[in-house]
């Protein structure tokens, strides 16, 4: 593997190569919430909420990802999931 592949996704905490993990609590959330938007389809307020749920906590996730992300590769998985909803948002 190239020196820069083995530096963008080389875990800075394992040393191992992480291209994906299991999801944290925020990402969770974001699952649930889309899983129940998409199946239940809620009339109203209750699709609004869901909506900022899924949403908001995409964008915390995100953020979470930029800020605290074990490689480069997770950081702009983040930057990229950030850059979207911040687009789809306005």
């Amino acid at each position: 593997m190239s020196r820069f592949l083995q530096w963008f996704f080389r875990n800075r905490e394992t040393g191992d190569i992480t291209i994906a993990q299991a999801p944290n609590l925020v990402l969770w959330v974001v699952i649930v919430a889309g899983v129940l938007r998409w199946v239940w389809q809620p009339p109203g307020t209750a699709a609004i909420a869901l909506d900022i749920v899924f949403k908001g906590g995409l964008i915390v996730w995100a953020l979470d990802e930029i800020f605290r992300g074990v490689n480069p590769w997770r950081r702009c998985l983040g930057g990229a999931v950030l850059a979207y909803e911040l687009t789809t948002f306005l």
